[in-house]
């Protein structure tokens, strides 16, 4: 199913995988996407933001769940670019903010995290609510792996109006990705991520006093660090190697069968040779892997920050394929 898909040749100041993950991530607006905000329940009495971005003219058919990567929203430009892309093709867009990511801290101890896929199926769940007669999935980073994992999870028994996925710059094995990231020479990005993480970490334990380990938060510079101090003890795994394990999106591969596309770019400072599942694709004919040359992490720019990015040319595309198919083999059956 990719062979019609359209291929990545940026021009050649932007084949560096620094400046495709940075320039976008930094500098990229993205205009013409007037989100509605929702507020829904979760049953373990947190609660999820959305937001919706319907096709001019309304009454569409098909959706897109958008989910944003680490410490995102739905107010990123990637999220808001592919929100726009879909909407020009006719489908509605729903992007979600994961558990605090929102704008407001989330009511409970936990949050979220890589593997957290009961709360995209909330999300899938009530969007099929409304009628939709497809809908299909894209994810981002540490979206894409909720989006290949909770694919991978349900298998043949998902829903029959979901109708495939797209995921991007997938860490999809997680001890390898953090391994990555821990190098000197991505010390920058860590850094970064620390300082989103880390203020929300000191929350939660002034919040919820005598809930987790009693680490000193300003010695924390890993995911290691991290996860071992805060994701795996509140969320139930044993250690941050357990979390790594049971998160990834590697071992759900196998159990995909909805037409599913994982785009990993060979640039990308993010991901380990660990995260590039040739095999897994090669044995899933529902599983699909493009690895271009170029695109760093969450990028696939072309020439300009402000244009249609690759990504949302190949998630258009792939999808409006696969919805295609599934609306014939229902017409056919």
């Amino acid at each position: 199913m990719t062979e019609h898909l359209p291929r990545y040749r940026p021009p050649r100041w932007l084949r560096s995988g620094h400046l495709q993950t940075v320039l976008p991530s930094l500098f990229r607006t993205v205009g013409g996407v007037a989100y509605r905000r929702e507020r829904i329940d979760t049953p373990d009495g947190d609660f999820l933001d959305l937001d919706w971005s319907e096709a001019s003219g309304g009454g569409a058919s098909r959706l897109v769940v958008v989910s944003h990567g680490l410490e995102g929203s739905s107010d990123r430009a990637y999220v808001r670019g592919m929100a726009r892309a879909f909407n020009r093709i006719g489908w509605d867009a729903l992007a979600w903010n994961l558990r605090g990511c929102s704008g407001e801290p989330n009511r409970l101890l936990r949050s979220y995290h890589s593997g957290a896929t009961e709360d995209l199926d909330a999300v899938v769940r009530h969007a099929l609510s409304r009628g939709y007669a497809a809908v299909g999935l894209v994810g981002f980073s540490l979206g894409g792996n909720l989006t290949l994992k909770y694919l991978g999870e349900r298998g043949d028994a998902a829903d029959a109006r979901v109708v495939g996925g797209v995921a991007f710059s997938v860490p999809c094995d997680l001890a390898a990705s953090a391994a990555r990231l821990a190098r000197p020479e991505n010390l920058a990005y860590m850094r970064r991520f620390m300082l989103s993480l880390l203020p929300k970490l000191e929350a939660k334990r002034a919040r919820f006093p005598g809930r987790l380990p009693d680490v000193d938060v300003s010695k924390i510079r890993t995911f290691a660090e991290f996860d071992g101090a805060y994701t795996a003890p509140a969320h139930g795994f044993a250690s941050a190697e357990d979390y790594w394990r049971r998160a990834s999106s590697r071992s759900f591969l196998p159990g995909i069968r909805r037409p599913t596309l994982l785009v990993n770019a060979l640039d990308d400072p993010f991901l380990a040779p660990a995260c590039f599942p040739e095999a897994e694709a090669r044995a899933n004919p529902h599983f699909h892997l493009l690895t271009p040359r170029w695109g760093g992490h969450v990028g696939f720019m072309h020439d300009r920050l402000d244009g249609t990015y690759w990504s949302e040319q190949v998630a258009t595309a792939f999808l409006e394929e696969v919805a295609r198919g599934a609306s014939g083999a229902r017409r056919a059956a």
